[in-house]
């Protein structure tokens, strides 16, 4: 009798002749799919999740990961993953759960947007050869400013310039707490952070002691939950971050199940190990914006002003809520679309509410600016970002600067295998496991993520400089720049570029 009627997706497969029996592939695997039966290893395909550790770390490369042939019959309606899931659910009575973004094909806007480039009458900048600015602050930015001679005879601000967060990449890493991801994977986070000018965000996890002396370059955030929040706690980064919604499941909460709360994990967000961590959906002193208003100034007192960012999922109504933000007094407003990754979220959640953070952005910047109030908060663009021309693109939609989480996780290991609630990734990243978290050495991992921050600088600079103009803030916003292919009128317009040939 099968175990269960819904086939396993992968097959993972040894061949015979090449393995020497090393048991590596036993060592490595976190999910229990290789055990030893002797005189050779025992296969379970059921387990296997094409995260692809056995592959890497088979000496002999004797292994091979296959997506199941074995299909249901072919149905343009009923799909392979509607068949699955109903009899997934039929058998165990549960909501599937999931992680990482979604992966339905829903339609990408930015590889449907491309960037301009100078051609003839408008000459080019070449970036080797001259300077390119990127470095971007974030928080209100005042309407105009007064100057005045100082006793010194040189001229200086009248009143001091709201308080900002200097990044010199308009990139910061999106929040990922601990608990969800390991303490490795947050150590690789904050020395990447520092080596590049850049700043990490907790999540909701609270803060490690041994995160500490990266402070300068991490943001602490608060959320429904209140794991770890103190005064200390909320001083301890550059900023603070109220966090409303998540892009991969917005309108929900967060449940952080039991065997991911050691000792060090329920200590930093003080509650008992082993307890479930559950995040309520709504924050239960926020019901208005004058609730959050409250919540804002609070924070801002308790941290002698230090910039606050309020975390929301894009949602139908975006622009309305951001500008309600906005006049609540955020300084910073983080967008995060629904193709933004998680931990856990059910999968009928993640696939099927929010909207692309490409609409967004572009509905919140346009309705900052038409309401005069754009300068007053800074907007963080997350929920998909892939590669430097996303970055580049969004800045041109209207992002100060955007947040990238997945892409981080790739250089440590992560192939998006989307079993991260299970808490047996064998890369060592969201996991708790001690076996699996000594995987992950933060200083090789945090190189390779210096490496992918330093190679989206050079890129970003190369696009700027095939603009002809060597300033990040240039781009911002300059949705002229930009051309849609393949996109409808609608779309267009509520981005705000015109088709490509016009």
């Amino acid at each position: 009798m099968f175990r269960s009627l819904a086939p396993p997706e992968y097959l993972a497969t040894i061949d015979r002749v090449k393995c020497i029996r090393c048991k590596r592939c036993i060592q490595n695997c976190g999910w229990g799919v290789y055990s030893w039966g002797g005189d050779k290893v025992l296969i379970d395909t059921f387990k296997c999740v094409k995260c692809l550790r056995c592959y890497h770390y088979c000496p002999e490369e004797a292994i091979e990961i296959k997506d199941n042939p074995t299909r249901f019959k072919q149905n343009a309606y009923w799909g392979y993953n509607n068949i699955r899931n109903i009899k997934k659910q039929a058998e165990t009575g549960g909501i599937p759960l999931t992680g990482m973004g979604s992966d339905l094909p829903y339609t990408i806007l930015f590889d449907n947007l491309l960037i301009d480039a100078c051609q003839v009458t408008n000459p080019s900048i070449d970036p080797l050869r001259e300077p390119m600015e990127l470095r971007t602050y974030l928080g209100k930015k005042p309407s105009s400013v007064k100057i005045e001679k100082g006793k010194d005879g040189k001229l200086k601000l009248a009143e001091p310039a709201p308080p900002q967060i200097k990044l010199e990449v308009p990139i910061i890493f999106s929040p990922m707490s601990y608990g969800s991801i390991s303490l490795n994977a947050q150590k690789v986070l904050a020395t990447a952070a520092r080596e590049c000018g850049i700043v990490m965000n907790t999540g909701e996890g609270g803060l490690h002691e041994d995160l500490v002396p990266y402070r300068k370059n991490i943001i602490v955030q608060v959320a429904s939950g209140r794991f770890g929040v103190n005064p200390d706690y909320l001083n301890a980064g550059v900023a603070v971050e109220i966090k409303i919604g998540q892009g991969a499941k917005p309108g929900i909460g967060g449940h952080l199940p039991g065997e991911k709360i050691p000792l060090e994990v329920a200590k930093t967000r003080m509650i008992p190990v082993g307890t479930d961590a559950l995040s309520p959906a709504p924050q239960h002193d926020i019901y208005s914006i004058e609730d959050l208003r409250q919540l804002i100034y609070a924070i801002k007192e308790a941290t002698n002003y230090k910039p606050v960012s309020v975390k929301i999922a894009a949602v139908h109504n975006v622009a309305a809520i951001a500008s309600g933000i906005v006049r609540a007094g955020a300084d910073i407003v983080y967008l995060d679309g629904f193709r933004g990754g998680t931990g856990a979220a059910p999968s009928i959640i993640r696939d099927h509410l929010g909207i692309p953070i490409e609409h967004a952005l572009a509905a919140v910047d346009d309705r900052l600016r038409q309401e005069g109030i754009r300068n007053e908060a800074s907007i963080i663009a997350a929920g998909g970002i892939r590669s430097s021309a996303d970055v580049a693109k969004a800045i041109a939609l209207g992002a100060d600067a955007v947040g990238i989480g997945t892409a981080a996780l790739i250089t440590m290991g992560c192939t998006t295998c989307g079993k991260c609630y299970t808490g047996n990734c064998s890369w060592g990243i969201t996991t708790q496991r001690p076996e699996l978290t000594a995987r992950l050495d933060p200083e090789v991992y945090a190189e390779r993520l210096i490496n992918l921050i330093h190679a989206w600088t050079h890129e970003l600079k190369e696009i700027l400089g095939a603009l002809g103009i060597n300033s990040i803030e240039s781009l911002r916003g300059n949705r002229e720049r930009l051309r849609g292919v393949g996109l409808d009128s609608f779309t267009l317009d509520i981005l705000g570029v015109k088709p490509a040939g016009r």
